[in-house]
């Protein structure tokens, strides 16, 4: 190479560069500004789409997020751990976890847990995490995290509490293994606090508790573990697509063996109830708080249970008389946008969740509002007063 030729080629490489940065910078101003901090994002061309939201903070102050994912190139058996140090602002993929699904991400005891099932409909399975979710263990007998062998199990990310000395956390089991939420039985799990929990002896599952069709519930899941203002452990659930929206509240026993269910007084109305949701108590307020799926404006042929594309801020001093407190998130397009399967933590003045989300992008948007194309994080500051 001559020196003319080489001295044109370095006077031409800013323009090269330049070039390049602003066609980036173009394609950056050409994506839409999702709501929130996009933790990853999973086109609907991929045909992988976000599922099973969970969040936890670790005792150091970090962030960690999870997701599993659904859809026709789905194997309906991973998770995947991201972790934020910035307070949500940037996030990092920690671990991608085979075996895994629907699962609840819980501190105790300074360490990191998921607890869910193996694959849909799969066997009961607890990982524990020593490095803040880099590295999980493995649930191969029920000394190490196999919990229920049998399969058909079901659950949603959502609260693992402490009640009377032990753990609590709701499932369901699929009976017989066919359609839908209408063959779901409610049971709940528990486990001494200082228990291991990767023992499955250390356990307790109750008796399963069959939806009754005469309850008219159109099936009920993804339960809640929540103890009443009367020192009642509840089991509160999703219900069927209904109008308007309820859950059904189930009552655990003191040795957690039994749930009872009166459909006469076990029903109450909630904002977003044929949606899944997450309930916790707020010791500051004595009130019980969630984020779900309202319906402010009903739309012509459209049911309830798919209209996603509202997240409110709800509370209630009894957990019978829900109130909106103030939305989240909106989007006028129920059959596109959704902020969905929202999991949160109370972190002091705030509430943070992550969120299942389907918004528009640069490849033409989600498949529909419940196949959702990102899983995003979002803060809401001082939510006490709204």
């Amino acid at each position: 190479m001559n020196c003319a030729y080489l001295l044109c080629a370095l006077l031409f490489l800013p323009i090269l560069f330049a070039s390049a940065a602003a066609q980036a910078a173009a394609e950056i101003s050409m994506q839409p500004q999702v709501p929130g901090v996009v933790i990853t994002h999973s086109p609907a061309a991929s045909g992988l789409y976000i599922g099973s939201p969970s969040l936890a903070i670790l005792p150091g102050g970090d962030y960690v997020a999870s997701h599993d994912d659904f859809g026709p190139r789905s194997t309906l058996n991973k998770t995947f751990v991201f972790r934020s140090s910035d307070r949500g602002l940037t996030w990092k993929l920690e671990a991608q976890i085979t075996g895994q699904y629907w699962s609840t991400l819980f501190v105790h005891h300074q360490f990191l847990y998921l607890l869910g099932t193996s694959r849909e409909y799969g066997t009961v399975v607890i990982r524990r995490s020593s490095d803040g979710g880099q590295s999980w263990t493995t649930p191969q007998d029920d000394r190490s995290g196999l919990l229920l062998s049998a399969d058909q199990y079901h659950c949603a990310p959502g609260p693992v509490i402490v009640h009377a000395g032990r753990l609590w956390r709701a499932f369901e089991r699929r009976d017989p293994p066919s359609g839908w939420a209408e063959h779901f039985s409610a049971l709940m799990l528990s486990v001494p606090v200082d228990a291991d929990l990767l023992d499955a002896r250390a356990w307790r599952t109750s008796a399963p508790l069959p939806n009754d069709p005469a309850w008219n519930l159109h099936g009920w899941l993804e339960g809640n573990a929540v103890v009443s203002p009367t020192g009642q452990l509840l089991d509160i659930l999703r219900t069927g697509d209904t109008t308007p929206e309820k859950v059904a509240l189930a009552a655990v026993s003191t040795d957690g063996r039994q749930l009872h269910f009166a459909p006469e007084t076990g029903v109450t109305l909630f904002p977003g109830g044929c949606k899944k949701f997450t309930i916790r108590f707020d010791p500051q307020t004595h009130l019980y708080w969630s984020l779900s799926n309202s319906v402010p404006t009903p739309y012509p042929g459209i049911s309830a249970g798919s209209i996603r594309s509202t997240l409110a801020l709800i509370s209630s001093p009894d957990l019978r008389q829900w109130r909106v407190r103030s939305v989240a998130l909106q989007h006028p397009d129920p059959l596109r946008h959704g902020f969905q399967y929202a999991d949160w933590q109370f972190d002091g003045e705030d509430i943070v969740f992550a969120a299942r989300t389907a918004y528009d992008d640069s490849s033409g948007g989600a498949h529909n509002a419940h196949d959702a194309n990102y899983l995003t994080f979002h803060r809401l500051t001082r939510f006490r007063g709204l």
